[in-house]
């Protein structure tokens, strides 16, 4: 082979063949070494390791986007209407492509979209026990919730703030110091792995507010039409619980093994939930088209949406379709209306305490406002956001921002009337 051309190809080779994606590595404390010797070792003994990562992983630096609600919608862009173009997002069982981590293709810091192939084929789909599901919103909780596991995990007990990607503000997660030594190896991962399933569907309830309050991914794109839409957290909080289960089995210590698993365990968990078929889906939008969205008016108009959950929480219940409003169309394909009638929702949630550790005790995360959207929370009193909010302020700013919705919404008929 010619020289130059080998070392060429040498000096190119890290760039597209080195990056393994990151790892974390568990050596064994001393303690854990002499029980592992013993004939009768203690399991919970044998799980006292310290965690090194090859390189440390971080959190997740782009998102993938999201799919607004309903299906086939016209799209405007600077209140110019983009002829013969419509919006299709749904996908089938089949369709859902293998997860990657941080696979995101709009940048949390640059405001533009940036060249990352999506593999991943996301999309809407509905299922009769969880509603609609956006993958999207699957995946990225799901990676944030590995992320700051391992954030967490050499943090707990400690007074430290963990810093999380700007939205319409900085924002951090501020770790409280607690005694920890009275809790078992086994169990500090345990801990750490609920937390970090709290804090990342928390991060995906301010995304919401966010989102009401300006927050754009891409510059050009607002995104008030996908704040509080009836499907997202209940999406977010189902990756929560998918990285959580990967978490308890140890199925996430490398970005390889993680990506394997949760594309697996993704599938498994939807299939639970009763998905039905893409047409089928489509169907459903359509059924639904006047009642929870509206398809005579453009992306990325905000009241596109007609129905929002503007109820945040730990506790999600699916949104699912009532069977009276099938019974105007005669061809169901193939669908039940007995099925929507009967239909068993599937309730998720995530505990508020675990090993007798109630978790806002231990953790907050922490809003700041920059300038430029400070204008938007005139609606809201002053001193529940100006020098900054954390969670426990989330549910009364969505509230609050209902009601403003609301208002509009009235101005907006009253000057159709006029």
């Amino acid at each position: 082979m010619n020289r130059k051309f080998t070392f060429l190809l040498l000096a190119l080779m890290p760039s597209f063949v080195c990056y393994a994606g990151w790892e974390m590595r568990a050596e064994p404390n001393p303690s854990s070494v002499s029980v592992a010797l013993q004939s009768e070792p203690n399991s919970d003994e044998l799980s006292s390791l310290h965690l090194k990562g090859y390189p440390s992983i971080e959190m997740p630096k782009t998102v993938r986007p999201c799919c607004s609600f309903g299906n086939d919608q016209p799209v405007e862009i600077a209140d110019l209407p983009i002829p013969f173009f419509r919006y299709a997002n749904t996908v089938g069982i089949e369709d859902i492509g293998p997860h990657g981590y941080d696979a995101g293709t709009l940048s949390l810091k640059q405001s533009t979209p940036v060249s990352i192939p999506d593999k991943e084929n996301n999309g809407q789909m509905y299922t009769m026990r969880g509603g609609f599901i956006d993958f999207a919103h699957v995946r990225d909780t799901a990676d944030n919730t590995v992320a700051l596991f391992y954030q967490i995990y050499p943090l707990l007990g400690s007074d430290a703030r963990i810093p999380l990607p700007k939205e319409i503000g900085q924002r951090y997660i501020q770790l409280n110091k607690f005694d920890t030594t009275k809790y078992t190896p086994l169990q500090r991962w345990h801990i750490s792995a609920f937390l970090a399933a709290k804090m990342a569907f928390s991060m995906a309830e301010a995304h919401e507010i966010a989102q009401w309050h300006g927050y754009r991914s891409w510059a050009h794109w607002p995104e008030y039409v996908s704040a509080f839409s009836p499907e997202d957290l209940y999406s977010n909080m189902l990756g929560a619980k998918v990285a959580l289960a990967l978490l308890a089995n140890n199925l996430a210590m490398t970005e390889e093994l993680y990506s394997q698993h949760m594309g697996n365990w993704l599938i498994d968990t939807v299939k639970a939930l009763q998905p039905v078929t893409k047409d089928q889906t489509n169907f459903l939008f359509k059924v639904t088209d006047g009642h929870w969205w509206d398809s005579s008016k453009p992306l990325p108009k905000k009241y596109m949406l007609l129905k929002r959950d503007y109820q945040l929480g730990h506790t999600r219940k699916p949104h699912l379709i009532p069977a009276e409003l099938l019974t105007k169309h005669k061809d169901l394909l193939g669908l039940d209306i007995n099925d929507f009638a009967n239909a068993q929702p599937v309730t998720l949630a995530l505990p508020d305490e675990i090993e007798g550790i109630e978790f806002d005790t231990i953790a907050q995360q922490w809003l700041m406002i920059d300038a430029k959207f400070k204008a938007s929370f005139n609606h809201i009193p002053a001193q529940v956001w100006q020098n900054g909010f954390n969670n426990f302020q989330f549910k009364k700013i969505a509230l609050l921002d209902k009601k403003q919705d609301i208002l509009e919404l009235q101005k907006l008929k009253q000057s159709a009337l006029d």
